[in-house]
Parts: C-alpha cells; sequence; structure tokens
C-alpha cells in the first residue's frame, strides 16, 4: 500500500488505509480502522475501531469519526462536523454496548459544524447544510438545514439545488451537467439515459 502519513500522524498497528490516502498533522486512526483509496484525512482528525471510509471520502480538519460509523465511496465531511455514536451519553455509565450504526450513503455531503445524532442513515448525494443537527434519517438527494434539520429541497450529484418541489412529481435537469432527475413519491432518483 502506498499512502502520505504526515510525521505527526499516529496510524495505529492493524488499520487499514488504501493507496493514495493523505493523512495530514495530528490524525489518529485506531488499528480496526478500515480506510479506502484516495481519501483526505485533514489536520486533527480521529478515527475510531470500528469505522469503514470508502474510497475518495474527504475528511476535512478536527472531524472525529467515531466507532460503528461507515461513510460510502465520495463521503465529503465539512471542518468541525459531529458524529455521535451513543444517544444518551453519561460520563459516569458506560455504554459502550450501546453504540448506534450510522452510515453515511455515496457522494453525501456533511456541512461545516453540522451534528449527526447516532443511529440513522444519510440517503446518497443528500447534502447538510452547515451547523445543521440532523436527528432522524435522510433521504437520497434531499437538501437538509436547521436545527432540527428539516428539508428545504434536492441536490444534484454535481452539488447544485434542483428545481423540484418537496413532494408530487416532477422532472427537471441539472444545468450543469445535462443529467435528468425524477421526483415521484416523495423521491428523487436520477434518470439514466
Amino acid at each position: 500500500m502506498s499512502y502520505y502519513q504526515h510525521p505527526s500522524a499516529i496510524i495505529d498497528e492493524g488499520a487499514q488505509i488504501g493507496n493514495g490516502t493523505r493523512v495530514w498533522h495530528f490524525v489518529h486512526v485506531c488499528g480496526g480502522a478500515v480506510i479506502g483509496e484516495n481519501v483526505s484525512l485533514g489536520q486533527n482528525v480521529f478515527v475510531g475501531n470500528r469505522v469503514i471510509i470508502g474510497d475518495y471520502c474527504k475528511i476535512q480538519n478536527n472531524v472525529s469519526v467515531y466507532d460503528n460509523v461507515i461513510l460510502e465511496e465520495g463521503v465529503f465531511c465539512g471542518p468541525s462536523m459531529v458524529f455521535t455514536n451513543v444517544y444518551n451519553p453519561r460520563s459516569l455509565i458506560e455504554r459502550k454496548d450501546q453504540y448506534q450504526n450510522t452510515l453515511i450513503k455515496k457522494g453525501a455531503t456533511l456541512g461545516a459544524n453540522c451534528t449527526i445524532i447516532c443511529g440513522i442513515t444519510i440517503g446518497k448525494f443528500a447534502f447538510i447544510g452547515a451547523g445543521a443537527v440532523v436527528n432522524k434519517d435522510v433521504s437520497d438527494y434531499a437538501l437538509m438545514v436547521g436545527v432540527p434539520a428539516k428539508q428545504i429541497g434536492w441536490m444534484s450529484e454535481f452539488g447544485e439545488q434542483l428545481e423540484l418541489p418537496l413532494n408530487g412529481d416532477a422532472e427537471t435537469i441539472c444545468p450543469h451537467t445535462g443529467n435528468k432527475y425524477r421526483l415521484r413519491d416523495n423521491k428523487v432518483e436520477r434518470v439514466k439515459a
């Protein structure tokens, strides 16, 4: 395997790191972590033992990816965003046996300073706005903002808001790529040519 490790980074024995991955200043990767190819782990990132990070993910500075978090391919984690893994933590009560699984699907964006409450799934190419607090599952392509996060629209795979209503039946074209998107039964899908 060929990856870059800054001299200040700590990678525990047993960690699996793919080709082309960059591990920057003061990162700590625990021994059970599985990290794909061409991933970027920014300054001061922590990656737990029971974590899977897919190819081409970008994890910006000051993000901790705790146990039971799975990031599929191409997930973007903005600076200082937060994952949790216990729903009701207490310092005086150990709850390591209560970790909940969190799944972030392909191509999703988690904006700077957002918080993802454990036990949920963020759909593919969903977009979580900066500072949002997400406490329930998010649909594919959904645009979520606020505290708690509410859906305000739909996003293309390119990362632009689509001109679609929140529900109903409709179609639109991404002006940047020409890709067609269809809304039906409160779900968006990209229509393959």
